[in-house]
């Protein structure tokens, strides 16, 4: 399996941090926020990985190279502009290939996911067609977690593994999924496309799983956030 990280937002609300530095490479407990994931991705044997980027893209390649210091293999997918997350996954399709692959967002912090979960949860011998199998969960599978303050009402419902727009208790999305690349194989290399209208009519067709992850989840979006992260390691150091 390949897994792409996307890494291509400009990271406004991280102001003037971004400015210098993309939000990827901020750091938290000592490395990189991306870096944390291609570490996880190679200890779960998932080690060719694809990799978005737009704003100061040049430093995250820098740092990371062709991936051999982590005992990876890392493409780049440039974007001139960031394409929202579908078109980010269309314009990497050529790198990605033509079997299911995981995605996952570059300023989450979740050290402890164990991705070697990702292999399985969709079955590779079953094929997309059309018209689509009702109820099947086999377009993709999205990892929710507990809603966060920055998201109370959620995004979607989650009933025996299969999601849902409207069902409730909503749950918010984690940024980590295993996706077809049938999917996004309708949007052209280059168009902007968003990823929640794709993903909704994907689910009202019944054809999307998931589950909850109780683990330490945090989507850092705020200079705040980063610097909680960092506390402990602040203590230590000046302990």
């Amino acid at each position: 399996m390949k897994a792409m990280i996307f890494a291509a937002g400009r990271g406004e609300r991280m102001r003037p941090l971004t400015d210098a530095c993309p939000k990827p490479l901020l750091k938290v407990r000592g490395r990189p926020l991306i870096t944390w994931h291609v570490l996880n991705l190679v200890r779960a044997g998932i080690t060719e990985i694809v990799i978005n980027h737009a704003h100061l893209g040049h430093m995250i390649e820098e740092e990371l190279g062709d991936g051999s210091k982590y005992g990876a293999r890392i493409a780049y997918s440039h974007e001139a502009l960031a394409l929202e997350t579908a078109g980010g996954i269309a314009n990497a399709l050529h790198l990605l290939g033509d079997k299911p692959f995981l995605a996952v967002s570059g300023d989450i912090y979740c050290p402890y996911f164990d991705f070697e979960q990702v292999k399985d949860v969709l079955h590779d011998n079953d094929v997309l067609g059309n018209p689509y199998p009702p109820a099947k969960r086999d377009a993709c599978w999205l990892y929710l977690t507990p809603n966060p303050w920055h998201n109370p009402i959620g995004d979607f419902g989650l009933d025996m593994y299969t999601l849902s727009n409207t069902g409730t208790p909503k749950w918010n999305f984690a940024g980590i999924g295993v996706y077809r690349p049938e999917m996004f194989a309708d949007i052209t290399p280059g168009e902007h496309a968003r990823f929640s209208p794709l993903m909704r009519r994907y689910i009202d067709l019944g054809l999307v799983g998931g589950e909850v992850y109780d683990g330490e989840w945090v989507n850092v979006g705020t200079i705040a956030q980063l610097d909680a992260l960092n506390a402990p390691l602040v203590k230590q150091a000046g302990a």
